[in-house]
């Protein structure tokens, strides 16, 4: 076989329509855009643009709340710190912040803080020193004789 002979496979490629080529092309005048206009040109076209009825998009209903001071916090279960303290990543000797947990690489990186959650079982006796717990994260880790140290502000009641 000679590097002459190399083609592709049978309907693997197709010839580029050449359009704006003449009348007898099928293609010529308007070369398949239509009429004139904004649609006829390239680089612009009015999205979501309904010919005057109301767009879709305003049609529908508003939905939903982002609340602006939200905090994104990492969860952690405590099978995961229990399994990062047996592979000797992370000292239950030492305090478990969040700078703990990502350079043990339990988190890739500390947020706005680290809520520990209750899946998993603690046989570590470890002091945590995080942003929130679950009611179940703290009874597992004073069960197991470790401490809750929680930087998280104490709720305001409301008046």
């Amino acid at each position: 076989m000679k590097l002459s002979q190399v083609k592709d496979n049978p309907g693997a490629t197709h010839a580029k329509t050449r359009v704006g080529r003449g009348i007898g092309s099928g293609k010529g005048k308007q070369a398949g855009r239509g009429g004139k206009g904004q649609t006829a040109r390239s680089g612009v076209r009015v999205k979501g643009f309904e010919g005057g009825q109301m767009p879709l998009h305003r049609r529908l209903p508003k939905r939903g709340f982002t609340p602006p001071a939200r905090r994104g916090l990492n969860e952690v279960n405590l099978g995961r710190i229990q399994r990062a303290i047996d592979a000797g990543a992370l000292s239950a000797a030492e305090p478990v912040t969040a700078e703990a947990l990502a350079k043990a690489g339990v988190i890739a990186r500390a947020r706005d803080g680290v809520k520990i959650l209750g899946q998993g079982e603690l046989k570590s006796k470890a002091s945590f020193e995080v942003f929130a717990a679950s009611k179940a994260a703290v009874a597992a880790i004073e069960k197991a004789g470790g401490s809750v140290i929680l930087s998280r502000p104490a709720p305001q009641p409301q008046a």
